[in-house]
């Protein structure tokens, strides 16, 4: 079980498991399968309104942004790139969903890692991508009022397990306003 993540009124726990997206109550009870397919799905992530979960999915290859609703039901795929998309949070209103990809990175620029994700949006009702921030973001968050951002950089290789890193490699956290 990983990633997990609190739905907004905090009733709802989504998560990982054995490469699909479940759902469990946060006072516990029984967790229910929401993605079931053969492909690997990861990186849930809520709707501001709590009807909608958004997730990354290998089924077509690399890693694609889906939606979902909550209660289960067919999913909607929203990003078609070749490089890996993984969704990181939906937009205060709800409208798009954030996430990250290195989408236009050439393979020569990617020193030290291979994955220096750019923060995009998509639109839940499809569309095309946008780049909201053209710097390596990871884990972003709108602000309850939708102005800021706050995000953690990538400078390079730095290993996530290991407690008290303060190399030049040890991510930051960041905020941008987004105006």
């Amino acid at each position: 079980m990983r990633r997990p993540a609190i739905s907004p009124d905090g009733s709802q726990i989504a998560f990982e498991y054995q490469g699909d997206v479940y759902v469990v109550p946060s006072a516990g009870g029984a967790a229910r399968a929401v993605t079931t397919h053969v492909g690997r799905e990861r990186n849930p992530v809520w709707s501001p309104d709590g009807a909608t979960l958004a997730f990354a999915s290998d089924r077509h290859g690399n890693l694609d942004v889906f939606s979902v609703p909550a209660a289960g039901g067919p999913d909607t795929r929203l990003t078609f790139h070749s490089a890996d998309d993984a969704p990181t949070a939906f937009t205060r209103d709800g409208r798009g969903v954030l996430f990250v990809s290195a989408r236009q990175d050439a393979p020569q620029a990617l020193v030290g890692t291979g994955f220096l994700p750019e923060l995009w949006m998509v639109p839940v009702s499809g569309g095309r991508p946008s780049q909201v921030l053209t710097t390596a973001a990871l884990n972003a968050r709108p602000s309850p009022d939708g102005a800021r951002l706050v995000y953690e950089d990538v400078k390079g290789y730095e290993n996530p397990w290991r407690k008290h890193h303060t190399s030049s490699m040890a991510r930051d956290v960041w905020m941008a306003d987004l105006a």
